[in-house]
């Protein structure tokens, strides 16, 4: 489960993370992971990462939106030390992620956080 202090859950900060030109983008068949990585400021203390997450009704219906978040919940959890310190990050599920099995949806987070990370668009 991923942590609360961990969620990112205010409108703002989705919009800051998806609108911002130093956000960098991972597109694939089953999910888009936008990655902003903080800022280096003396002055700000250093805060954890934060993921949010986009699914929306072009997934499915409320049961199956629910059990996708859960899953890629689950998976970015194991996944948050890869990430640094400070990072936003926001991942939309596009429809072919309900149909998809834990495997596929881990192999395309790792392919997608390693290019984001590493500064590919």
């Amino acid at each position: 489960m991923l942590p609360v202090a961990h969620r990112l859950r205010d409108s703002a900060d989705f919009r800051a993370v998806l609108r911002d030109r130093g956000t960098r983008r991972a597109a694939g068949p089953l999910l888009v992971v936008y990655v902003r990585q903080a800022r280096p400021d003396a002055d700000t203390p250093v805060t954890p990462v934060r993921v949010g997450f986009v699914v929306s009704k072009a997934v499915g219906n409320a049961v199956v939106r629910h059990r996708t978040q859960r899953r890629l919940r689950h998976l970015v959890a194991a996944r948050l030390d890869r990430l640094p310190a400070g990072a936003r990050v926001v991942i939309r599920a596009n429809p072919a992620a309900a149909e998809a099995t834990s495997a596929d949806l881990a192999a395309a987070l790792d392919r997608a956080f390693d290019r984001t990370l590493a500064g590919g668009r």
